[in-house]
């Protein structure tokens, strides 16, 4: 088994109460990547859920932070220092409210845009430089605050499009892996899923 040379962060909160809601999409594409993985390896920690695997051949470490999404960031920091992956080689997959459902957008370095486990990543590296893939949620409607709207499930036409969505989410997070961040911006900032489920160029 080779030490990681990415580590990839999922967000989310742990427990079953919160698996199937939209803060969550980050665990889910953790677990839609290691279906590309080779080699699997699970480690047990009481902070995390881990998987260390390959994709194309480099060698990666796919995170599921298991305390709350607030505190995300002192699991991760703890396993990329452990690991000596630099918070440059660090993607964090989270859900975004100011993209659409199904629109992908990926920053190198910057704020937290509001995103408390974003911005607990921040304060606990001290440094904003890890790669960001955000997979939007879409807006809450009129009358629904952000939190609550956060904590609830999906609507079953988007959990029917979700599968694309992830697959188009696995799709940038390994071409960052493979050729880079502004490759992955080129490819994907456009990408969204129509209204049947289907990948389009954005146009």
């Amino acid at each position: 088994m080779h030490l990681p040379e990415y580590l990839v962060a999922g967000l989310g909160n742990p427990g079953s109460r919160y698996a199937r809601t939209r803060h969550n999409i980050g665990f889910r594409l953790v677990d839609a990547l290691c279906d590309r993985c080779g080699g699997i390896h699970t480690l047990a920690k009481e902070s995390s859920e881990i998987r260390i695997g390959t994709i194309e051949g480099i060698a990666v470490g796919l995170i599921k932070p298991l305390c709350y999404m607030n505190c995300s960031g002192p699991p991760i920091a703890q396993l990329a220092d452990f690991w000596d992956v630099p918070p440059s080689r660090v993607i964090v997959v989270h859900d975004d409210m100011d993209l659409v459902f199904g629109r992908i957008k990926i920053k190198e370095k910057g704020g937290s845009g509001g995103h408390k486990g974003v911005q607990s990543i921040i304060d606990t590296f001290q440094n904003d430089g890890f790669i960001r893939v955000r997979l939007g949620i879409g807006h809450p409607p009129a009358g629904v605050s952000g939190p609550d709207y956060v904590l609830s499930a999906f609507s079953e036409a988007e959990e029917r499009m979700l599968p694309v969505v992830l697959k188009t989410a696995c799709d940038a997070v390994v071409t960052i892996l493979c050729r880079g961040t502004k490759e992955a911006m080129n490819r994907f900032h456009r990408s969204e899923v129509d209204t049947v489920g289907q990948p389009t160029d954005g146009r």
